[in-house]
């Protein structure tokens, strides 16, 4: 059988044609939400200005850090168990559900418990209310669980395109009208509450009832056996995102938060990318491993030289252009950003390798390296930020993003024996071997 032929007969599969069309309306609202979430976020960030949006951003990241304990970890295996059991599937939602309540529960102990420990005036506080109220709303998200365990994504993105329309005209209204800070934190609240009815109502339009939903405390303690490492593993990768914009608010303040949030959400606007890429790719490369290891290497070559040649293709260009990008888009106030975008935009070269090894390691199941690398990348991230926001403001910031992704995603291969092929070949990458080898 030629390959035509062979490509001919995936192509025609109806498995393969399920699983295409519901990938092709995930990547579809994902760059959807991309491309309208910046144009609003930059429209907002505009009108606020850099003090006021940087007291947004520090309350999103503040709530950002907790809110996977309202997860507890179920995301993955919630879908793993609805594939499983289909016909358990009013009392695996039903628990998870449940639990997930708990969690949000959690989530505002530990948020109450944290506050103290800030220099948050009142009005700082009350946007992290706010904000961390629509988490609540999110344990509805165990209906889209039950949509990807059936192949049938195309629902779910109707719901959140719905919210992603309502949310940003409402952001849109509120410039507008020159409304108060406050009001632009209670759109995340909003954004959940439309999103949970939405998904309530795809649910009913299926044929399907929340009202049959079941509580079991057996089902629920499977669950939480298989979830709490992953809800550990979550809180370990919020910090690391999150706690950046968190530690500028103490040690600088929150214009500079503003300044450092402007050019972080231009630098991480691409990172759907490599997700995008390596979902779409990594199932033919695993293939590969069946027949020739050498093959499998290679493949994997392929997919690091792609990551670095697509990082590079959007930082060089950004860190030149930089001061116009952040001017043309933020406005002068903002031109401060640009200093850190020319630092920030390069540590997509380690998130981009970083998330192509993700998939390796999974396949690898190295489950637990993908938690230590992690870990330690937190850990230096904060150590970092630490000394460095003190010495270089914002900056320093960046440069602790940057160190950090460089050494999770890359040089802490060196350090495990069982990763120090993954850095050959990394480095190859980083140094464009593929030009000159032979």
């Amino acid at each position: 059988m030629n390959l035509k032929t062979r490509l001919t007969l995936i192509k025609d599969h109806p498995g393969f044609r399920k699983y295409f069309a519901n990938t092709s309306w995930l990547m579809g609202e994902r760059i959807l939400r991309m491309a309208v979430s910046l144009f609003v976020g930059i429209f907002v960030a505009r009108y606020l200005g850099p003090e006021r949006y940087g007291l947004l951003s520090y309350a999103n990241s503040f709530v950002g850090i907790f809110i996977v304990l309202g997860t507890m970890g179920l995301d993955d295996i919630v879908v793993r168990e609805l594939v499983k059991k289909p016909e358990q599937q009013e009392k695996i939602l039903g628990s998870s559900f449940l639990l997930k309540l708990v969690g949000t529960l959690l989530m505002w102990m530990a948020i109450l418990a944290a506050v103290p420990f800030t220099k948050n005036d009142f009005q700082t506080n009350i946007l992290i209310i706010i904000i961390a109220f629509g988490a609540v709303f999110q344990a509805f998200n165990v209906i889209d669980f039950s949509f990807q365990a059936k192949v049938k994504s195309k629902f779910i993105v109707h719901a959140q395109f719905v919210q992603l329309i309502i949310s940003s005209i409402v952001k849109i209204i509120l410039v507008v009208n020159e409304t108060p800070l406050i009001w632009f934190a209670s759109v995340y609240c909003l954004d959940a509450i439309v999103l949970a009815m939405g998904l309530i109502f795809v649910y009913f339009y299926n044929g399907n009832n929340i009202f049959h939903w079941k509580w079991s405390f057996e089902t629920s303690k499977y669950l939480l056996r298989d979830s709490w490492p992953l809800m550990f593993a979550g809180v370990v990768v919020s910090v690391y995102m999150k706690i950046d914009q968190v530690m500028i608010k103490e040690m600088l303040g929150a214009k500079e938060v503003g300044l450092y949030a402007a050019a972080v959400k231009l630098s991480e606007a691409w990172y759907f990318l490599p997700l995008a890429i390596t979902s779409s790719l990594f199932p033919a490369i695993v293939n590969a491993k069946l027949y020739q290891k050498e093959d499998y290497f290679q493949r994997l070559q392929k997919l690091y030289d792609l990551m670095v040649w697509l990082a590079v293709a959007i930082a060089l260009p950004t860190a030149i252009l930089s001061p116009w990008i952040v001017a043309f888009l933020y406005g002068n106030e903002y031109l401060e950003s640009s200093s850190v975008l020319n630092i920030h935009i390069w540590s997509g070269i380690f998130v981009f390798l970083g998330v192509a090894s993700s998939k390796y390691l999974l396949a690898e199941n190295y489950i637990k390296k993908t938690f230590y690398r992690t870990f330690v990348g937190a850990l230096l991230n904060i150590i970092m930020n630490y000394y460095l926001i003190g010495i270089m403001g914002i900056k320093g910031a960046a440069l602790s993003t940057f160190a950090s992704h460089f050494f999770a995603a890359y040089f802490y291969d060196i350090l495990d024996k069982d990763l120090r092929e993954m850095f050959i070949l990394k480095t190859k990458s980083l140094f464009f071997y593929s030009l000159y080898a032979k």
